[in-house]
């Protein structure tokens, strides 16, 4: 066997409810064409890349391939297929390389898991050209018949400028779910954290995207405005969620990360962040302003307040609260979080 023909590349960063062994990542581009979010960490040092649609063909073929190799050495050792550790084992006997294979681990995982959904990487690969990305995802379908679920990061403004046609086009080559990362709805925020695009360019991105019948996934970042624009924050982010009204809304507390110009700006003291107790003051705003059908996810481990007993308040759960039915009971979990007295854990910040 020959490592070349197993070799295929994998990104690093992927949303929580795609993370463990749940979706396959693919890497139909690199890194973030953007790139210039005050608050971001994830590919400073790196530049974007669309690879070509060869390359993406030959690294979904390599995996392929070698899921096919670990169910033909299944099949042998008498495991009807399953992808055991003993058949694991033994391409790794063959391949001694794969213990250095940067995806191979990661693949083993999701076949073991079922094999049902996949994930597209990096930050913002519908920015590829219409008809490139429908070829590739023509091959992933093909090649991966079993695959029920494909999803990817997006930008609003990229899907603003994407017309109605394509988008409907690329929905219905077998692109399933956008994660949008929408963090505010101020206008004045978002210039200042420099998202490269304005609330109403958020709505028409995120309103074209239900339109063309994606699952959509926008997360805000509680805090993110600190003290002096909480309650625009709130309010806005809200008012465009709203106008919206995506699948799911996840919230991404605020947390600033060492080397990003936004934390600089806190060192200085040019934005005062809020405490925790503040962020779930400003989380209580923005839930009693949001009118929509959405489900709200507090799939985060910054999502970490706690109440009086030490317990986390909100369910981590990747489908989260049913609004507006479950709404009443956000607002009673935040009471019960503003009424401890128990300071919160510490926080830590995952990407």
């Amino acid at each position: 066997m020959n490592i070349k023909n197993y070799n295929f590349e994998t990104g690093i960063y992927r949303p929580p409810s795609e993370g463990g062994s749940a979706s396959l990542l693919l890497r139909f581009t690199r890194n973030c064409p953007w790139n210039h979010c005050t608050f971001c960490a994830m590919y400073k040092t790196k530049k974007f890349q669309l690879r070509p649609i060869t390359e993406i063909k030959a690294d979904i073929d390599a995996m392929a391939l070698l899921a096919q190799e670990l169910k033909s050495a299944s099949i042998t050792l008498g495991h009807g297929g399953n992808i055991t550790r003993e058949a694991v084992m033994s391409i790794m006997e063959k391949i001694p390389e794969l213990d250095y294979h940067q995806g191979f681990s990661m693949l083993v995982h999701w076949l073991m898991a079922g094999g049902k959904t996949a994930f597209i990487q990096d930050g913002n690969s519908m920015i590829m050209k219409t008809d490139d990305l429908i070829e590739a995802l023509h091959h992933l379908k093909k090649t991966f018949p079993y695959i029920n679920r494909v999803t990817t990061y997006a930008r609003a403004r990229t899907l603003e400028q994407k017309s109605s046609k394509d988008l409907l086009a690329i929905r219905r080559a077998g692109l399933d779910r956008l994660h949008l990362g929408l963090e505010t709805g101020d206008d004045n925020l978002l210039k200042k954290i420099k998202k490269g695009v304005t609330s109403k360019g958020q709505i028409q991105g995120g309103q074209k995207a239900m339109a063309a019948g994606f699952q959509v996934s926008e997360y805000w970042m509680p805090g993110l405005g600190g003290k002096e624009l909480t309650q625009a924050h709130a309010e806005n982010t809200a008012r465009v969620l709203n106008a919206v009204n995506p699948h799911y809304i996840r919230s991404r507390p605020f947390r600033a990360i060492a080397g990003t110009p936004l934390h600089a700006q806190i060192q200085a003291g040019d934005v005062q962040i809020l405490s925790p107790r503040e962020q779930l003051m400003e989380l209580k705003q923005m839930i009693i302003a949001l009118e929509v059908t959405s489900k709200v996810c507090f799939d985060h481990a910054g999502n970490n307040w706690r109440n009086a007993q030490g317990r986390i308040l909100f369910t981590h759960d990747y489908e989260g609260y049913k609004f507006p039915d479950q709404k009443p009971k956000v607002l009673d979990l935040i009471e019960e979080g503003l009424a401890s007295t128990t300071p919160p854990s510490p926080f830590i910040h995952f990407t």
